[in-house]
């Protein structure tokens, strides 16, 4: 008999239990999604299945939901620019509460001018975004020495502080455990949870694939394989549906993996969307805290929420894992390794948490570009190149010096604008709304 556990957690099925949940799955997809209604159309290059789940999963109008993919996008451009250019001053981008607005935290007045500029609302914060990792990867190089209570530890952006996750009965355990590692009181925040973190081991989130009797996901496709969580699979081991060769697996410490597919199968740059179609992914460029984000599994189909938080670290009974983003978006057994998207831009693939579909959960995925940066792979991608991060410009663009959106400049490169000339102050790829004028944080009038 199959049972359904309360609780988030790892387990290996049998051949006949795979074949009997896979149905089951199915007959629940079709019990409660109806077949005569298509999906409502969203903007441009966003699925109609994922423009529905953000409606059904964040209570949103599609009119709400239009302008709050542009919101997210607008983050997302804020969050690259402001990155690189104010240095340790700059303390992180979020999208506020209800995606009302882009927010970035600031520890300097003086940089409260360059937010504006580029359309942001600057909050005054003390500690910058760097200093907040840095406090997070003090945390993580003491894991090992962690207290039963604390079950994981991430840096809260909006909130300004490193919070500490800690059962019931363990603040003074936590706080102890901060300060040994060094991190200042004052950035310290315990935060009570019942959480029970496992990995979501033997289940699937894109497609399935197999490691022996285990089931697992197809996180995004790569040149010659795909990409998905590392507990699914140690390096060398054998794949079915599609076969390949697990040629590289990190877990604990991360929580990433790569196939190589064998010869006569096709990775391509699309997601399942478990109603009879497919999502593009157009690249992988970061989405903000606070950004809208859905994920793809068997289990519970589409499914939606937000970015809580980045740079997450989470103890499972086999270690800590770090790095990690932290969302809202629910899953279950049968999701694991799934791919995490933000519009068409691919965010990583899950890993594990604790809670279901029903009472609510607390997820956690690896971020995608750590996995293609620790690997050296390329995201496949569908209807052109990815857009990328970082820019690769050397010089001034092909086709003369005119400015133009979408082309990536490097720093030093300079440019005519309404017959105006501007230099690049610093490396970024250009983006509608980012004209030399509208920016001086990037450009300066010759």
């Amino acid at each position: 008999m199959l049972r359904r556990p309360a609780t988030v957690a790892a387990t290996t099925l049998s051949a006949a239990a795979l074949v009997l949940t896979m149905a089951l799955a199915t007959q629940a997809g079709a019990d409660t999604t109806p077949t005569s209604a298509a999906p409502a159309a969203g903007p441009d290059g966003i699925a109609p299945e994922m423009f529905a789940a953000l409606q059904r999963d964040l209570r949103l109008t599609p009119a709400q939901a239009r302008a709050r993919l542009d919101v997210d996008e607008h983050a997302s451009r804020v969050q690259q620019v402001l990155g690189t250019t104010l240095g340790a001053g700059y303390g992180g981008t979020w999208v506020t509460d209800g995606g009302a607005a882009v927010a970035v935290g600031v520890t300097r007045a003086a940089d409260a001018a360059r937010v504006r500029a580029l359309g942001a609302v600057p909050v005054p914060v003390t500690y910058g975004e760097d200093a907040l990792d840095g406090a997070v990867d003090r945390l993580n190089r003491r894991a090992a020495t962690a207290p039963p209570a604390v079950v994981g530890w991430y840096a809260d952006l909006p909130g300004n502080s490193v919070v500490l996750l800690a059962r019931d009965g363990g603040s003074a355990a936590a706080r102890a455990f901060a300060a040994a590692a060094g991190v200042p009181a004052g950035a310290v925040r315990v935060q009570a949870s019942t959480e029970s973190p496992r990995p979501y081991a033997d289940v699937i989130g894109g497609n399935a694939y197999y490691t022996g009797s285990s089931r697992c996901s197809i996180g995004f496709s790569v040149d010659g394989g795909f990409v998905t969580a590392g507990h699914c699979g140690r390096t060398g081991a054998r794949t079915s549906q599609p076969g390949g060769t697990v040629r590289g697996s990190t877990f604990p410490g991360r929580d990433y993996a790569w196939v190589q597919v064998d010869a006569g199968n096709t990775p391509r740059g699309l997601v399942n969307d478990y109603r009879g179609g497919t999502v593009r992914v157009a690249g992988s460029v970061e989405a903000a805290v606070g950004a809208a984000v859905c994920r793809s599994g068997s289990t519970t189909g589409w499914r939606c929420g937000t970015i809580q938080q980045k740079n997450a670290s989470v103890t499972y009974p086999e270690g800590t894992v770090t790095g990690l983003t932290r969302s809202n978006a629910c899953a279950e057994p049968g999701d694991s390794g799934g791919s995490w998207i933000s519009g068409d831009q691919a965010q990583g693939v899950t890993s594990g948490g604790s809670g279901n579909c029903t009472s609510g959960a607390t997820m956690y995925f690896q971020p995608v570009n750590a996995i293609l940066a620790a690997y050296g792979l390329a995201l496949v991608t569908a209807g052109g190149p990815a857009p990328t991060p970082t820019p690769t410009s050397t010089g001034n663009p092909p086709g003369g010096t005119t400015w133009q959106a979408g082309t990536g400049y490097a720093a030093g490169v300079t440019v005519t604008y309404a017959g105006v000339s501007y230099r690049c102050l610093q490396g970024h790829t250009a983006q509608p709304g980012w004209e030399p004028p509208n920016v001086p944080a990037l450009w300066q009038r010759v």
